[in-house]
């Protein structure tokens, strides 16, 4: 047997049933709950997890059939064998082809039962198996965009990988740029809701009007301009995940409705009546202290308690400087690709740059520094010449004359130089070519040809 033992969910309308097959295979070590019809049924696979389901196909209101039929559109995987008498073979296969597992005829010994449920428990055995195998195998092969050199991301990302096999709510915090919509693609790539949609909205970027409707959605003629009914994400994201970035900055009406939708899993599309069924993970994340948005009254207590269950931090990238050059690395192969650049390289002073630097902006900085100097850089070798004059020691340009020790080109350093101080001009002036050549005390015939010269648009 398992860690756990199975649970089944009987389903017959015959009392005398429900209570032998009941007593069978709680003996063989099952744990068993009974329905007495389908409906009652489907209402307790709603609220339970049962590994199979064990139902008559004959009865009254909703059959087998229509049983199996029902918890097939509401994502469920649950295992359901049925139960045919004398001249109803033909509706179990038909509920075969509808997604059963396997039929037993009436009348029958318990053993065969008893038989019938083993295989079909050893099959689910070896189903989860493969799923703990592949999870294992995902893990092992984490996301090459997740750069975890230090301890503290290490811990991070061992923490990532932890939460990602239960479906428990996650909240997400660091400043902005640390890489949190990063770690929220990671939980979803290893969870079991990998093969479903991973769907992202930015809270404070959709105007408060508007995000209800984008989250629940809308049916036709709710309010103008609605010419259609239209699915919210909630709908679209069914067995997989969803990232609520920005989550302090929903309004406190909207937090109600997400809270009853993360409560009872299901959703109301506005200007609707009717409930649906939804089966969505929440990942939310925050730059903002929602400790202090809760002292304001501006986030509700309930729904942050809802979605704390599990908290991740992602430290700043001055809090863990080991991992500044392992993404200058990254960032630096990746662009390499982009661009069709050749950089192998960067100089020593061109780090001591890079590791000294405050990055108010974290990894987000990080990445838009470097692809700037890409731009900038001249062969395969990103020196500190290529890097924004603030981030060189002491804002002046000694260093990028005398970057490379193992390369005294005066000529080489020059052009670096010509390059450095022309893009500075460039970008004080917003792109102003007549005023950067006035700043440069250079004619502007000769600042386009230098512009020409050293491939600057």
């Amino acid at each position: 047997m398992p860690e756990r033992p199975y649970r089944i969910l009987i389903v017959d309308d015959e009392p005398n049933m429900l209570h032998m097959l009941s007593a069978v295979l709680r003996q063989d070590g099952f744990e068993t709950e009974c329905a007495s019809n389908g409906g009652q049924a489907l209402e307790m696979a709603a609220r339970e997890d049962y590994d199979f389901v064990l139902s008559d196909v004959r009865m009254p209101g909703m059959d087998g059939i229509q049983l199996v039929e029902r918890l097939r559109e509401t994502g469920s995987e649950t295992m359901v064998i049925l139960m045919s008498a004398y001249g109803t073979v033909e509706l179990a296969l038909e509920g075969m082809r509808k997604g059963a597992y396997d039929y037993i005829s009436k009348p029958f010994k318990t053993d065969e039962v008893v038989l019938t449920l083993r295989k079909a428990a050893e099959r689910e055995r070896l189903r989860r198996e493969v799923v703990k195998l592949r999870r294992r195998l995902r893990r092992n092969e984490a996301d090459p965009k997740i750069v975890a050199v230090s301890s503290a991301m290490k811990a991070v990302l061992d923490t990532i990988h932890r939460v990602a096999e239960f479906d428990s709510s996650v909240l997400i915090t660091g400043e902005s740029g640390t890489g949190k919509e990063l770690a929220a693609r990671e939980i979803h790539r290893v969870s079991p809701r990998s093969t479903g949609p991973l769907l992202a909205v930015n809270c404070g970027a959709i105007p408060r009007g508007l995000l209800e409707t984008e989250l629940f959605g809308h049916a036709r003629g709710a309010f103008t301009g609605a010419e259609s009914d239209r699915p919210g994400l909630f709908e679209d994201a069914d067995g997989g995940t969803i990232l609520l970035d920005e989550i302090g900055a929903m309004e406190a009406s909207l937090q109600v409705k997400l809270l009853r939708a993360l409560d009872s899993g299901e959703v109301r599309r506005v200007g609707e009546s009717r409930n649906r069924k939804t089966s969505v993970r929440i990942l939310a994340a925050t730059n903002e202290d929602l400790e202090q948005a809760l002292e304001r009254g501006d986030f509700r207590q309930d729904l942050y308690y809802r979605l704390n269950v599990v908290r991740i931090h992602i430290p700043s990238l001055r809090e863990r400087r080991e991992d500044i050059m392992p993404l200058v690395e990254h960032f630096v192969t990746e662009f390499n690709t982009k661009m069709g650049r050749n950089v192998r390289r960067v100089t020593r002073e061109a780090e001591r740059a890079l590791v000294g630097y405050d990055w108010k902006g974290n990894v987000r900085e990080l990445q838009n520094v470097i692809e700037r100097a890409m731009i900038l850089a001249d062969g395969d070798c990103l020196a500190s010449g290529h890097l924004p004059l603030d981030m060189v020691a002491g804002g002046t340009y000694g260093p990028v004359i005398l970057d490379d020790p193992d390369n005294l080109s005066i000529k080489k350093a020059s052009k670096n130089l010509e390059r450095t101080l022309i893009y500075r001009a460039l970008e004080s002036t917003h792109g102003n070519r007549s005023k950067a050549a006035e700043l440069l005390e250079i004619s502007y015939p000769s600042l386009l040809q230098k512009m020409r010269e050293l491939g600057l648009r």
